[in-house]
């Protein structure tokens, strides 16, 4: 199905979704230099769509362009983790304390069932599977809070935590950290113990950041 809906985007398009994913996936390692010549030869285009895939992606600051090495994956500093995940902390915080308060019974079994799914993708050692159901797994919470302006803002911010969290699940033993901090999230909400699901999902994301910086160091 995802083929077919390639065969029908411009070829700008695919370009930049194909490099946008080596990127975030950790295929193209962060300072890693990206010669437009060898990519278009990969990827059988010509080096005008790669040229124009580089240039949006240094607009969402996935690539750097250093002056007389050109353009490189943007490496992970710490400063920028600091700042996108103190932000994703607090939206999550507030995102758990009104999901407390407001989840209904469909979304508290798409809770669940999230928890559940992402655990038999960990057994099987499916690391995409695994990062598609912690995704999901906040999403529903946000949906949860049935606040339109707060779910807008975990949707733009997403995609910038995507990179870190992706990393933060490569690292070894982390994944079942992640399983069991979900689970005491969903027991809080379940509880509709707002404050306890607050200071939860502050720590979970704050015991992301803590590791995402041993990562780097």
């Amino acid at each position: 199905m995802q083929d077919d809906k390639l065969e029908y985007q411009p070829l700008r398009d695919i370009v930049f979704q194909t490099i946008r994913n080596k990127i975030i996936w950790g295929e193209l390692s962060p300072g890693q230099r990206l010669m437009e010549t060898q990519l278009g030869e990969k990827l059988g285009v010509s080096r005008t769509p790669i040229r124009e895939a580089i240039r949006k992606l240094e607009q969402e600051g996935l690539i750097v362009i250093v002056p007389r090495k050109g353009a490189q994956v943007a490496p992970f500093t710490k400063k920028d983790i600091e700042d996108v995940l103190e932000v994703r902390a607090a939206l999550e915080a507030l995102a758990a304390s009104l999901a407390a308060q407001r989840i209904d019974e469909q979304d508290f079994l798409k809770l669940q069932c999230a928890i559940t799914e992402y655990e038999f993708a960990e057994a099987d050692k499916n690391l995409t599977k695994m990062i598609k159901k912690d995704v999901e797994f906040h999403e529903i919470i946000f949906n949860a809070t049935k606040n339109e302006r707060l779910i807008q803002m975990s949707q733009n911010i997403r995609e910038q935590v995507l990179r870190y969290r992706i990393a933060y699940l490569k690292y070894e033993g982390e994944t079942e950290k992640v399983s069991l901090e979900h689970r005491n999230i969903l027991e809080a909400i379940k509880k509709k113990d707002s404050e306890k699901a607050a200071q939860l999902a502050l720590r979970h994301i704050n015991t992301q950041c803590d590791t995402i910086m041993k990562y780097i160091d």
